[in-house]
Formats: structure tokens, sequence, C-alpha cells
């Protein structure tokens, strides 16, 4: 049996600056609910929402989901997440409000070292969501969306204003049955965001919503719904970032979008955790005729990560495309990647991923594509690159290929190397240092993924390529 001497060893963070994102606020609350999972932990949180009875009805089933379901027996090891040292609710000490400037002063300045409201005033965003632990805490949109019908609010106003609209959408693209994890999520889940698109309307300025965790020993379990319908365009941003601490977080949200025919969403994700993070975040899109999912994604931070957004492609003609990028350095193993079904069609995706690990960290590609015995005419493109910045680093490209039909164009490419040596030499002759030179080798093998994203997000994660190279190569 393991001592409790050896379980804190264990469980030391690797000290490195994060600078911002690893401020630490007092741990300060209105509620919370005790350490663990049981009936009267997920019956607290539902009472303290004030939720309707098929609320907490769909909690109580996937409590009990929870404990019939086992960790998955492949990827990480994920034995280190213990749900009876997680605290899963934390109402923060402050309210929802619509004005930064009545957000309290400690979590405000927080979102300000964040760059959060110097976006939205610079009117970089059309709408802003900021989470803190377990609560939305600011929420806000501009007057000429919500003139065309669009809707964006914290989630647990959509439960009690929208409720039609919630229930019509809400677990149909994600189950409680689907793993241990989107089990847990439906049980405790808290915070989030929705999104409603009329027929029609264009968000062209992006939509963000930012979530922060800040307790220790806890976890945060947004819900994001989003539905676009015909014809319709958003790009929706999401950011997440926490400060380190030497005992296990935990990340379990759920993603489900619902794009109709015609229709686009756009959704881009920075996630930034610090390294006691264990990131079990599932998203999957619903696309119908004509209509089109773009994942954009970087994954930096986290202990441990499973996630791979998946898009399911079930009218004729949609289409998805993915661009990724993960960043692993030392004690980090993270399992990413994305999966896409081709049910309907002259389906089409698009998949390239890029991969870093560094000082001993794992970096996987774990992906699938699969296509139905009716998805006839449809084409998949998958790439896959991965760099190793070292010898004690590793990368695998685990790629599953399920095709029912013979009229389908699908290629697959995997490449995985190191940096080259000549390259450095080339570089360090024309007077560039040795750390640059990796450094440049680096931004540039990331610049594709860069380019897909807006222009505060490619500033962030250069900021945070820069971070995990200083004073680690050269």
């Amino acid at each position: 049996m393991e001592t409790k001497r050896e379980n804190k060893k264990r469980t030391q963070i690797e000290e490195q600056d994060r600078g911002i994102y690893d401020i630490k606020n007092e741990f300060k609350f209105k509620s919370k609910t005790e350490k663990g999972l049981t009936e009267e932990i997920v019956t607290q949180i539902s009472k303290e929402k004030n939720e309707p009875q098929w609320m907490l009805d769909i909690r109580l089933a996937s409590l009990k989901k929870f404990y019939e379901l086992e960790n998955p027996t492949w990827g990480p090891n994920l034995d280190e997440v213990n749900i009876d040292d997680i605290t899963t609710y934390i109402r923060p000490d402050a309210d929802l409000v619509e004005d930064w400037d009545q957000v309290p002063e400690d979590i405000k300045n927080t979102f300000d070292l964040l760059g959060i409201p110097e976006a939205e005033r610079e009117n970089n965003l059309s709408g802003v969501g900021a989470q803190y632990d377990s609560e939305v805490v600011y929420h806000n949109i501009q007057q000429h969306l919500l003139d065309q019908g669009v809707i964006y609010t914290d989630f647990e106003s959509a439960v009690r204003e929208y409720p039609d609209i919630v229930q019509k959408y809400f677990m149909k693209c994600i189950t409680n049955a689907d793993h241990k994890y989107a089990a847990l999520h439906y049980a405790v889940w808290s915070g989030g965001s929705f999104v409603y698109v009329p027929k029609g309307v264009n968000v062209d300025v992006p939509l963000q919503s930012y979530f922060r965790l800040n307790a220790p020993g806890a976890g945060q379990f947004e819900h994001t719904l989003i539905i676009i319908e015909e014809g319709a365009y958003c790009h929706f941003i999401e950011g997440c970032s926490a400060p380190k601490y030497n005992v296990v977080n935990i990340h379990a949200g759920a993603v489900e979008l619902f794009v109709q025919e015609g229709a686009t969403l756009r959704y881009s994700t920075i996630e930034n955790w610090s390294r006691n993070m264990y990131n079990l975040n599932t998203k999957r899109a619903i696309v119908e005729k004509d209509g089109a999912i773009e994942w954009v994604s970087g994954s930096f931070g986290s202990k441990v990560s499973c996630l791979y957004p998946m898009s399911i492609l079930r009218g004729a003609n949609a289409r998805s495309e993915f661009t990724g990028i993960t960043f692993a350095g030392k004690g980090q193993y993270l399992d990413t990647g994305t999966k896409v079904v081709h049910a309907a069609p002259n389906t089409s995706s698009t998949v390239n991923s890029k991969s870093i690990s560094k000082d001993g960290g794992v970096a996987i590609y774990r992906g699938l594509v699969k296509v139905t015995k009716n998805a006839k005419g449809s084409k998949s493109t998958v790439s896959c690159e991965s760099l190793m910045l070292d010898q004690e680093s590793r990368s695998d490209t685990i790629p599953v290929i399920d095709i029912a039909t013979q009229d389908v164009d699908l290629g697959h490419e995997a490449k995985i190397g190191r940096i080259d040596d000549e390259v450095i030499f080339y570089l360090m002759s024309r007077g560039i240092s040795e750390a640059e030179a990796k450094s440049m080798v680096v931004r540039g093998f990331a610049e594709p993924i860069a380019k897909e994203l807006p222009l505060e997000y490619a500033v962030e994660m250069n900021n945070l390529i820069n971070l995990e190279l200083e004073g680690t190569i050269g």
C-alpha cells in the first residue's frame, strides 16, 4: 500500500514560472460541497441552482452511471484521480453581473491580467463570459446581436430561461454513458455557456468564454451548448487556465455543438491548465447537410489530457476541419486527437495535427476516421506531424480508420522526427544562438496553427511556446 509520504511525493509539481497563469487568489467562496461524490452532494448542487426536477433526475442517473463505469484501459493512467479527494462544486464569493466593475476586485484583477476585459473593450469580441471556479461571474453580449435574436448566456440561466431549447438538445450529442468522466460531468456540471444563433445570422466577431479554476483540489465541470441554425455563422472562442498546486485538480467539461443545414461554426480553444490538472474533457459536434465545423485547438499544460473533439457529419456535403497543436513537457502525458464520423454522402474532413515534446514529455495523437456504408463519395485527409526536442521525449500516432464503402478518398500521413542539427548549425552560423535557433524552428513548426487563431490567442500561443522552451533547450 502506498504511504501518504509516497503519495505526496508523487503529486509534487515540477517547478516552472508560468507568470500570470499561476497567480493564486485567496480561496474564498459563498458555498461549496464536501469532498467526494454522493447522492447528497449531487442533490445539494441541484438545490443550490434551484433546478427543475428533470435536471436533478439526469444528475442522479449520471451519478449511478459514474460508479458503474471503469476507467479506460487504454491511454494514460488515471488511477491518481480519486473522486473522494475532489471538491466538485464551489460557488465563488461573487454574483453574476454584466459590468466588469461590479466583479470582486481580486477576481477582476485576475481576468484583467489574462486580458479578457481588454479584448472586449477593443471590440475584438461581440460577447464575453467569464467563469471562476464553479460559476460564471460575468456575462455580456452586444446589443446588435440581441436585436437579431442571438442568445448568449451562462448555461445555468439557460436551463431556467430557455428550458424547451435546452431539453431538446441537452445530452443529445454527448451522453452520460459515453465514458466514466462524461457521467461525472452530467452528475455535477456547473457553469458553462449557451449559444443560440438564429437562421441566417452572421456572428462574425467572436464570442468568448473563459474558464478559470482557482481552488486547489477541485474540479471544473462547465457545460457548453451551442446551436447554429440554418445558414448562420458563429466563431466561438474558449480559453482555460489554472494556477499550479501540489494536489490533483480535474477538468471534465462537455461541449455539445449542433450545426444545422448550411451553417458554419468555428470553435477555437487554447487550454493552458497547470501541471496538477487531469484534463478529461469531451467535445462533440453534429453537422447537418452542407454544414461545417471548424476546430482550432491548442493544448498546453495539464499533467494528463484525454481530449478528442468529435465531428459527426450527419448530412450530405457536411464537412469538418481540425487544426490542433499539443506541447508536452516534463511530467506531462497529453493524449489528444480528433474523431470524425462520415455518416452521409459526399462529406469531407481534414485533420492537421502537430505535437511537440521535450524533457521526457509524452505527446500522443489518437484519431478515428469512420466512414459508414451510406457515406459514398466522402473524402478525408489526415496529416500528423510530431517534433521531439530530445532523446527522452516520446511521440506516437495511433490512427483508427474504419471504412464501410469502397467509394471513398482517404489519405493519412504521419511524420515524427527531431530538430535537424544541420538546420541549427546553419542558423548558428548566421550569428543566432543555439537556444534561439531551436526556438525559431519550434515557432515555425507551430506557425500553421497560430495562423488559424485570433490574433490575441496566436500571441498567447507563442508566449506559451516561449515559456515552455525557456531555460530548457540549448
